[in-house]
């Protein structure tokens, strides 16, 4: 009985799909399109088609980095801002006595260790981190370390929030208005910053006040002196040191309002050689071992390279006044439409370069390690990799390129030309710029519209935010290339991070080009250094 029921629903789904395969059938032949025309007028057609479009390797990381052009960040980098020289302790006199001898002393106790743990980690040196980490916890078994730490550098004071204000402490109605009324709604700080600068136009530089209430009105030295004299004193304060010029709005309101709106001395920074844009090079100046490529030209021509050239297209090259006038042109092109007329956003936010520090780059990665047969452990070690890139761009277009294991410290101080291959002939050197034995001779340049090279993809003119850097290779016939994007880490600062775009290694004999890959290495970061004063 089942096989009986089964049989003609068995029976009826065939016949349906026999009916459905010859409704298909006959429509696909009722298309006159596709039935009448023989199979090679088809594939011809199809032969036809635009193919879609495939970029070769380098054209489609282009594109690639192109969609992704905001290399910013809001977290604040990890900076080595003015680091101690270690030299300076060893010094007799003044200079030495100014510097504490004992900052390299071993950490004694368990807060000690925790605190070195605590920096190591900072700066990226997670196996001496936790080494420190574990010499703390094993001092004191228990968590007061930690807590003590935490007392120490986080107290609860810092914590404590404001009391909330009434806005109606006198306790009158609202429709009565009080003094406390009136006293309140006069010191609510401004929605904008342009609306609160705008409040200190008329106040002045006041005095001091008395130590004590017998005593004399002191003088304000800076208040009286006449607006344009004070103008000049803060415009060579600019020349000198831009930062401190700007930490000056912190003295007293008017010269917050001075500094924040005193267009002419921003427009010297902006264009001055010190710190502005004047220092900026959009085309390579020089070749990898320094030797400026001026030299190379005048060479050139006293060989007679360039006459067989013709002359229009000789008098075609731009002169040096020629491209000076063209990069003033763009900027003041540029201060209207990008950065709202005002020389102070276009200084701190157009892409440059800075030579009073280095740029550096801390890479951390783990691998595997390999057990050992005579040990009895539970499981596989891990191996904490720890080094550093370091970048020193100078105003001559050169640079030093520098990977090492040691620590910032220990390296900044030494990035100098005169140390460049003074060690190669001594690899078991113990002097203290020994850690420039491996470091790497390069060029520099920005790019932007004022730069002589074209875009590789749309052959057009190259858009600003890009920094490109070439520096010899581990053996002569190599170079290295390295492109990165200027961006900014952190909320205040601007062009304090370089972040990689590319890196290659260029064969001089073969012409051939490998891309190296950017797994493991992370971003430069910028940070001052003392010593390099203007950066020449």
């Amino acid at each position: 009985m089942i096989m009986d029921n089964t049989a003609p629903e068995t029976g009826a789904e065939l016949e349906a799909f026999r009916q459905r395969w010859r409704d298909e059938v006959s429509a696909r032949n009722k298309r006159p399109d596709v039935a009448e025309r023989p199979s090679h007028v088809v594939l011809a057609e199809q032969r036809r088609k635009p193919a879609p479009t495939l970029l070769s390797a380098p054209e489609a990381s282009t594109a690639r980095r192109k969609d992704a052009t905001d290399y910013s960040e809001e977290i604040e980098p990890r900076v080595y801002h003015d680091l101690p020289d270690e030299e300076e302790q060893l010094r007799l006199g003044a200079e030495g006595q100014a510097h504490d001898r004992d900052t390299s002393k071993e950490p004694s106790s368990a807060l000690e260790h925790y605190e070195h743990a605590v920096e190591r980690e900072n700066i990226g040196l997670l196996g001496d981190s936790i080494s420190h980490y574990r010499k703390a916890f094993k001092s004191q078994l228990d968590s007061g370390v930690q807590e003590a730490y935490k007392r120490k550098h986080f107290p609860p004071s810092a914590f404590v929030k404001p009391k909330p204000v009434s806005p109606n402490p006198s306790g009158a109605a609202v429709t009565v208005p009080g003094t406390a009324h009136h006293s309140l709604h006069g010191s609510a700080l401004p929605p904008t910053l342009k609306q609160l600068v705008e409040e200190f136009a008329d106040l002045r530089i006041e005095p001091p006040p008395p130590a004590t209430e017998g005593s004399p009105l002191e003088r304000s030295l800076l208040g009286e002196l006449p607006e344009e004299i004070l103008t000049q004193i803060l415009r060579n304060v600019a020349i000198k040191d831009v930062t401190s010029f700007a930490r000056t709005a912190q003295v007293c309101k008017r010269l917050a309002f001075l500094v924040l709106t005193e267009e002419a001395i921003w427009k010297r920074a902006a264009n001055g050689h010190e710190f502005g844009f004047a220092a900026m090079h959009y085309d390579f100046i020089c070749d990898v071992e320094g030797f400026p490529t001026e030299a190379n030209d005048e060479i050139a021509r006293y060989l007679g390279a360039y006459d067989e050239l013709p002359s229009d297209l000789s008098a075609a090259l731009p002169t040096p006044e020629d491209r000076a006038l063209a990069f003033s042109i763009h900027t003041h092109h540029l201060l209207h439409t990008a950065y709202a007329s005002s020389w102070r956003q276009l200084f701190r936010s157009r892409p440059r370069l800075r030579f009073n520090g280095c740029y550096i780059s801390t890479v951390n990665y783990t691998r595997a390690g390999a057990t050992s047969t005579n040990t009895l452990s539970w499981g596989q070690p891990v191996h904490v990799v720890t080094y550093f890139r370091y970048l020193r761009f100078f105003r001559d277009g050169t640079a030093i390129s520098l990977l090492t294991t040691a620590e910032p410290a220990d390296v900044v101080h030494y990035l100098l030309k005169e140390n460049l291959h003074a060690h190669h002939h001594r690899q078991d050197s113990m002097l203290p710029s020994a850690v420039m034995k491996d470091a790497l001779r390069g060029r520099w340049r920005l790019s932007g519209p004022a730069s002589s090279v074209r875009d590789a993809v749309t052959g057009e003119v190259e858009a600003e935010g890009e920094v490109h850097v070439e520096t010899e290779g581990v053996v002569p016939k190599y170079t290295y290339r390295m492109h990165f994007a200027l961006a900014q880490a952190g909320k205040g600062a601007r062009n304090n991070k370089l972040a990689w775009k590319g890196f290659w290694s260029h064969n001089r004999l073969t012409e051939d080009c490998a891309v190296f890959t950017l797994k493991n290495d992370r971003a430069f970061y910028w940070s001052r250094v003392r010593s390099y004063k203007m950066g020449y």
